[in-house]
């Protein structure tokens, strides 16, 4: 198959489905996807139903807004405070709460909070706009880290002084260790991200397998690739073994992207990060090196409030896959879309937003 068409056809889609109640499996199954791709996908297609009762779906901490602490958002909020500095974000991300206020507050308030499709826009406008000093979000995985990797190295090399990065950037395979290693982790096969794997390949999550005796797929993110996932991680489970298989062939290698991977060691190097729902994990960020320590927004003085969490917000446990988002109390009663309390309900890969939007455990509450 190529055609974008093929992957989408719903007689293959029901066909796989067959395949997937036909392997007989003697438990029940839990699934977990760690890409906020996925998870939109997922929900969007209503692939939940198309499954057999024994095998369930769960998200895990694959959503970058999603995954974002507060103490970040804190920070970010107390630099938008600051005299001639503009705010460069991703959309979704101006919308989340953070410990009292977000960036959507402080916009509304006068701050200079501006949306950029790119990192690369972002740089353009600041070259437009050199009395002002752009501050760059960067949020993110491994994905995200290459494509800012290379805005930067482009703005060292043309010696812009106005345009730095404040980094709350992530790789995703410490995360995974941590989940997997916290007591009552129940997860039977694991759908790995497509688009991370692309650069880092499937090697950096071989641990999973060997470790932790978790089967693993890494997935594309059309219905049949889904589907086709869901099928290989079932015959994993139903074989009693564990490995690492790649449905996503037509993109991903076992080595993922070299050069990608080189300019991502070039202009970083790993740090300490907190998450959203795992706390902080050794070495699962990614932080500007010394040498480029003059475009790093992490050194700007500013007084940043205590960071709390929204104790009634059960977006951690959604992110663990501990819950389901119905689960929690304030799921689309206080919190929708419209007037959000987590940023699980923000992000469009959030599995909040994607079970509120396209799911019908929500309209039939």
């Amino acid at each position: 198959m190529e055609p974008l068409t093929d992957f989408r056809n719903a007689h293959i889609v029901r066909q796989i489905a067959r395949e997937i109640t036909r392997v007989g499996l003697d438990r029940r199954v839990q699934l977990m996807e760690v890409c906020g791709g996925h998870t939109a996908a997922i929900y969007r297609h209503a692939l939940h139903d198309l499954l057999p009762p024994g095998v369930k779906l769960i998200s895990g901490p694959g959503c970058p807004v999603c995954v974002t602490a507060n103490d970040f958002l804190d920070r970010a909020i107390s630099i938008s405070m600051l005299p001639d500095v503009t705010i460069a974000t991703f959309g979704d991300l101006i919308r989340v709460p953070g410990s009292t206020r977000s960036l959507a507050d402080m916009r509304a308030r006068g701050a200079d909070v501006r949306v950029f499709y790119s990192s690369a826009d972002s740089l353009e406008w600041a070259r437009a706009h050199p009395e002002r000093t752009v501050i760059f979000l960067g949020i993110g995985f491994e994905t995200t880290a290459c494509t800012l990797a290379a805005t930067l190295a482009e703005a060292v090399h043309t010696k812009m002084k106005n345009f730095r990065l404040l980094s709350a950037l992530k790789t995703m395979p410490e995360a995974l260790r941590v989940l997997f290693t916290a007591p009552g982790a129940q997860v039977d096969g694991l759908i790995l991200p497509g688009h991370v794997t692309t650069i880092v390949g499937w090697d950096a999550f071989e641990f999973i397998a060997r470790e932790f005796s978790i089967p693993c797929v890494v997935s594309g993110f059309e219905p049949v690739d889904l589907m086709e996932t869901i099928l290989m991680l079932c015959h994993q489970v139903a074989e009693k073994r564990a490995s690492i298989e790649n449905q996503y062939r037509r993109v991903v290698r076992k080595q993922g992207n070299i050069r990608a991977q080189e300019l991502i060691r070039e202009m970083f190097e790993p740090c300490d990060m907190s998450w959203r729902g795992l706390g902080v994990i050794p070495g699962s960020g990614l932080k500007l090196r010394t040498m480029y320590s003059q475009s790093d927004a992490a050194s700007i003085p500013v007084e940043v409030e205590p960071s709390q969490e929204d104790s009634a917000c059960r977006c951690g446990d959604v992110l663990r896959g501990r819950i389901h988002p119905t689960e929690c109390a304030l799921f689309g009663t206080v919190c929708t879309p419209d007037t959000p309390r987590g940023a699980c309900m923000v992000s469009a890969e959030g599995a909040c937003s994607a079970v509120y939007h396209f799911s019908s455990d929500h309209h039939g509450q």
